[in-house]
């Protein structure tokens, strides 16, 4: 055998499952959070959306993206995941330090406290998240040497 083969098998380990539930966990908490704090934020409007419809997409989006990494652990669900959740966390650091403004129909939606019921736990399970779907993005991308011995390409 050659010694490097181009392979996913490793997500069909222990690791791999616990990987996946993980990382699934993490954008479920960052979606119920979300969910819940939706109704706070109603009032917040740009042009296009309010920050609650905002927070209600974003909940959505991040669990379909976690059913996604769950059933169909391949590279595009982890690079959803990865977006899905590194964008969330930027966002909520960012709007919390600087005052950004209003953006192309996106209301102001600074808030410099880490306060708010759920903010700190909703960015410790997008940090977490991000880290881990870059963690299987990594092990799924298109090309990546793995050894071998680890499977059959996906």
């Amino acid at each position: 055998m050659s010694g490097n083969t181009r392979s996913g098998a490793w997500q069909d380990t222990l690791a791999g499952y616990a990987l996946r539930a993980a990382t699934a966990a993490a954008l479920v908490i960052d979606a119920v959070v979300h969910l819940q704090d939706a109704h706070f934020y109603d009032t917040n409007t740009g042009s296009l959306l309010d920050q609650g419809q905002l927070f209600r997409i974003q909940a959505v989006a991040a669990v379909i993206v976690a059913v996604a990494v769950l059933v169909w652990p391949r590279w595009p669900s982890w690079l959803l995941a990865f977006l899905i959740a590194a964008s969330a966390c930027a966002a909520v650091v960012t709007y919390n330090y600087v005052d950004i403004g209003p953006i192309a129909g996106l209301p102001d939606m600074y808030e410099p406290s880490w306060g708010p019921p759920g903010k700190v736990l909703s960015a410790w399970a997008e940090g977490a998240a991000a880290l881990l779907a870059l963690t299987g993005l990594i092990g799924r991308w298109p090309g990546a040497v793995r050894p071998a011995g680890s499977g059959t390409p996906p």
